[in-house]
């Protein structure tokens, strides 16, 4: 099984950043309506709605010629799928994916129409797959949504991107999934400086990393599905463990209605549609536990179902 720790080097990074020059535009940073040291960057704009692009952008390129005739798979709850089909049909490879069951129509509808083969399955069979990088039966290279090291480097460029536009940024809140986002982040931000401080930030139905980090090991967690679909799982993926631990601050935990409520802040005030996992970052800045200074929150992306999407405006959580 391979791992990511201690192989993605700042170098890496900054090949993929210079790699992506010309394929993708760099998000914006902008400032959170009312508060003068809060900065959402705008991950949920790519052409997918999510940041998922450029480490699947970055992963594929890195794949020999001879491994792609079967095409490529994934599993994913939506968005490393589209961004792995947004590739696929681009350089014309068949691309099949694993979803959950309760993985959001918005982004399994995205999926197929780019050519994606959709398999679901219960989501114990799902994170099984996410654990053993493979499902019996599904053709193509798998690609790991976390734990591949290229994936690691592109998610990383948002690092890059965030120092490059605020040098002097504090606190970094990264929605936490498996890990892979947050890791390529801090190893950017904290190579620019290494005081920089990199949040965690999931949610109180599926917050495992708080768990492990309380436990001072992985342990599993009783995870639920719900509308925040974007991060959390039963675990700490044991490969991601020792990268996880050295770089991250601390996991802030929200409930599901203060994502609800962000996702409504960020609406009216920034004019900005986030999914759960993105809104999921500011309701975690709004809860004040952060260190001093300028704070980004990673808006990771912005493909929310519309009939959920409706409730968070009605103030409600969704069901």
């Amino acid at each position: 099984m391979p791992s990511v720790v201690g192989s993605v080097q700042l170098s890496d990074i900054q090949e993929a950043k210079e790699y992506m020059k010309g394929k993708l535009q760099p998000t914006p940073l902008v400032q959170l309506w009312e508060h003068k040291n809060i900065f959402l960057k705008m991950e949920n704009l790519h052409p997918i709605g999510s940041f998922k692009l450029r480490g699947a952008l970055n992963a594929i390129r890195k794949i020999p010629i001879e491994k792609l005739e079967l095409g490529i798979c994934t599993a994913s709850a939506g968005n490393f799928a589209q961004g792995l089909a947004w590739n696929a049909k681009n350089m014309d490879l068949t691309c099949n994916v694993l979803v959950p069951s309760h993985a959001p129509l918005t982004k399994v509808s995205a999926v197929e129409k780019l050519g994606g083969i959709i398999t679901k399955v219960q989501f114990d069979k799902w994170w099984e797959a996410i654990e053993t990088h493979s499902y019996e039966g599904m053709q193509g290279t798998f690609v790991h949504p976390v734990c591949e090291p290229d994936v690691v480097a592109g998610n990383g460029t948002i690092g890059l991107e965030i120092v490059d536009c605020i040098p002097d940024i504090s606190n970094i809140i990264v929605p936490y999934g498996g890990g892979g986002l947050i890791c390529g982040i801090a190893i950017a931000a904290k190579a620019h400086n290494p005081n920089i401080k990199v949040y965690a930030c999931e949610v109180e139905t599926a917050c495992p990393l708080k768990a492990s980090l309380q436990a001072g090991e992985p342990v599993e967690f009783p995870y639920q599905a719900s509308f925040v679909d974007g991060m959390g799982g039963k675990s700490v993926l044991p490969e991601m463990w020792p990268l996880v631990k050295s770089l991250v601050t601390d996991s802030i935990v929200v409930s599901l209605q203060e994502v609800a409520d962000a996702i409504k802040l960020l609406s009216e005030r920034n004019h900005i549609r986030a999914e759960g996992a993105g809104a999921a970052t500011v309701a975690a800045a709004m809860k004040g536990v952060v260190g001093e200074g300028k704070t980004a929150c990673i808006i990771s992306g912005g493909n929310i179902d519309t009939d959920k999407y409706i409730q968070c405006l009605q103030g409600r959580v969704p069901s």
